[in-house]
Formats: structure tokens, sequence, C-alpha cells
């Protein structure tokens, strides 16, 4: 595909049809269901992670307000201003990792370090050193120290079969039946059949759930050096490595040539902004991007960042009544919630496992980071990832020192 988004001829420019010439009933249905895709598939555990920071129901309501508030200004602002498919959104490793190293952390402490690592994306875009700077971090690292965050939730949902097997296992099958048949939309398949047996088994209550818009919560910021390295260096090098970097590969894959620095600028902007609203790490997105790439969303390349607009016009109605998305999560039985949120990353698991076996030479320091990250261990206050992340690096190194 050529990119026919950003090229010009000589002869004067045309003038652009407008976004209502665009607009197609297939983009604003893509845009759609990126959105979907992306709440169902993660927005359980963006809610455990705010549970794991002590946030209360008003603030976890608040942190999707953040995240969806970030999205969707992020995602039609920058579809506009580049005629592109250019779509944002959470960073669900990140989420994931959060989950592991928040327990015990006071959420102050938490906002503190969602600056730091916003504070760093930003630089890293507004100066130019994006790919530069993630080439001192080889992929199979990044891979490994991604598989060891994401090895607690795998474990779990088999774990909580032990005492309640049903949901979990129809909600896996339905999971494998899906990858094979309609892999784009497993996970919320996944979803509609945990909420099938929950619903038969009488385990939703929906009394209760406000349907007014959210009111944002602001947390003031503390910021303490264990914090900073034990959780916003992980949460930083999580968002470049495994969200920033794919969503660049996708749009390039797509045909399409931004400069991608200017973008992961304009996601570290937002995050700064919103981060004391629980807006933990925006970031490029991939998994949902790749829906509104496609000649699904609309035959014409040029028309596609209507998708994009789409998208960003949802995301930002899901933000604005977040309350009543907490509302629906917390009326959701526990094992739901921890199943789906199990499976939604399995593929994820899968492919970093993948990514970080995949080299021999990267082996020895890849299990490294793999085990120690998993371990969940904490030294000197900072969290395994962090270890995990330092501990594969010297081996690296040393490896390299040996063979060289």
């Amino acid at each position: 595909m050529q990119d026919t988004a950003v090229k010009h001829s000589s002869s004067p420019p045309k003038k652009r049809p407008s976004l209502w010439q665009d607009v197609s009933v297939s983009s604003v249905t893509a845009g759609f269901v990126a959105v979907i895709i992306g709440y169902t598939s993660s927005a359980a555990i963006i809610f455990q992670a705010a549970a794991a920071a002590g946030a209360s129901p008003a603030q976890i309501s608040s942190w999707l307000w953040a995240l969806g508030i970030g999205m969707g200004a992020t995602s039609l602002g920058l579809s506009l201003r580049y005629r592109m498919p250019i779509l944002t959104a959470w960073s669900t490793p990140g989420a994931a990792f959060l989950v592991t190293s928040l327990p015990g952390i006071p959420i102050e402490e938490a906002i503190g370090a969602f600056l730091f690592s916003a504070f760093l994306i930003t630089l890293c875009g507004v100066s130019g050193l994006f790919e530069r700077l993630m080439h001192y971090i080889p992929s199979a690292i990044a891979s490994a120290m991604l598989a060891g965050i994401l090895l607690r939730f795998g474990l779990e949902l088999f774990v909580v079969m032990e005492t309640q097997w049903m949901m979990p296992l129809a909600m896996l099958a339905t999971w494998v039946a899906g990858r094979r048949l309609w892999p784009s939309l497993a996970v919320p398949g996944v979803l509609l059949a945990g909420l099938a047996i929950a619903a038969f088994q009488g385990q939703i209550h929906l009394n209760g759930i406000p349907l007014a818009p959210t009111m944002p919560v602001f947390t003031a910021p503390v910021f303490t050096l264990s914090t900073l390295i034990g959780v916003g260096v992980p949460l930083f090098v999580i968002t470049m490595a495994t969200q920033n970097l794919p969503g660049v590969a996708v749009l390039r894959a797509a045909g399409y040539r931004p400069n991608s620095s200017p973008l992961i600028g304009w996601t570290g902007g937002a995050t700064l902004l919103l981060a004391p609203f629980g807006g933990y790490a925006l970031n490029m997105a991939a998994i949902s991007a790749a829906v509104c790439l496609g000649p699904d969303a609309h035959p014409d390349p040029k028309r596609r960042y209507t998708a994009g607009v789409a998208a960003g016009v949802f995301y930002l109605a899901m933000g604005v009544f977040g309350a009543t998305v907490t509302g629906i999560f917390t009326a959701l039985p526990p094992v739901l919630v921890m199943a789906l949120a199990g499976i939604a990353l399995l593929a994820t698991l899968g492919g970093g496992l993948a990514s970080a076996f995949y080299d021999p030479k990267h082996r020895d320091a890849a299990i490294i980071t793999f085990l120690l990250t998993g371990s969940g261990v904490t030294l000197l206050g900072i969290g395994g990832a962090f270890w995990g992340l330092v501990a594969g690096l010297i081996t690296l190194k040393l490896s390299a020192v040996k063979t060289g």
C-alpha cells in the first residue's frame, strides 16, 4: 500500500473533502468495534490495577474517565491532524504490571510514578529519541519482562478453577473456539459467555449502577525514589517497548508513514495532564488500531482516518460515563473479572514468550528476566520488574563479553 496519506504532488493542492464526505457506515462501525475490543479485553485489568492502588470507587471511576477522555481526545485529534487512522490506547501490559506492583504503595506515590513515566515518554517524543532509546533494550529482554509480568494472570486463570471451575473453563473454551473462528472478536465472545453463565447462576447484581456523568477526582502526587524507580521506570519501558513500538509498526505496515516522535510526544503529554486523575499511561494502539487500518474500515486508504475519528468519539463517551463502567464491573462476580483478565492476556503472554526466547543468543538473559520479574520479589523497596530488567541486561552484557 502506498503512503497516499502523506504524499503530495507538485500541482496546486486540491481542496480536501470534508469529514462528513469521507465518513461511512463501515468506518464508524470499525471505530466502534475497536473501542469495544479495547474495553472488553482489558477494562477488567484497569479495574484491578486501580483497586491494587487502594483507589476508592470514585477514584476508580476517575481512572476510567481520565483514560477514556485521553484516548478519545488523542485518537480524534491525531486522526484529524494527520488524516490517518491513528488510535491510542491505555497500556494493558502497564496495567497488568500495576496490579502486581501497586499493593502496599500509597495511591499518591503511584500518581507520582505515573507522572514520572509520562515525563520520560514525553521527553522521548519531543526530543526525537524514541527509536534510538529503544535500541538499548533488546526486544527479547522487553518481551521477557512483559511475559514475567503477565505470568501471574495466566496462572490465576487456572488456580481459580480449583474452587469455581465452570465459568472460567467455559470462558476458556469460548476463547479457544473464538481464536479459530472469529479471532478479532474472541475476547468479546469470552465476555458474553461469562455474562451468560453469571446471569444463569444469579451472580450479577445491577442495582445502584450510576447513569450520570463521572466527576474526575484529583489526587496530588507524592514522589519517592523507590516508587519512581520500582514503578515509574518499568511502566515507561513497558509502555514504550511493548505498546508504542508495535503501535507505530502497525501503522507503517498498513502503508502510513507519520513522524512517530510527535505521536509519542502527544500521548506522553496527554498522560502528564491526566495522570493526577488516574490516567496512568496512554500510548499508540496496535490491536484495536488494526481494526481501523484495513479495507473493511473503508475501501479508500485516504478516508480511513474517519474510523480513528469515530473511535475517538466513542472513547470520549465511554470516558464521560466512567462511573457507569465501574459500576458494571463492580456488579460482576470476581471470578468473571479474574478469568476475563487472564484470558485477554493469554495471546500477549504467548507472544512475549515467543519473542523472548526466539534468539538463542538472548535466551539466558531472557530466562533470568522472565523468572525474576515473574517472581514478584521486592528488593530495597523496588519491584521485581525493574530488577528483572537490570539482571537481564547485565546477563546479556556478560554473555556478549564472553562470546566476544
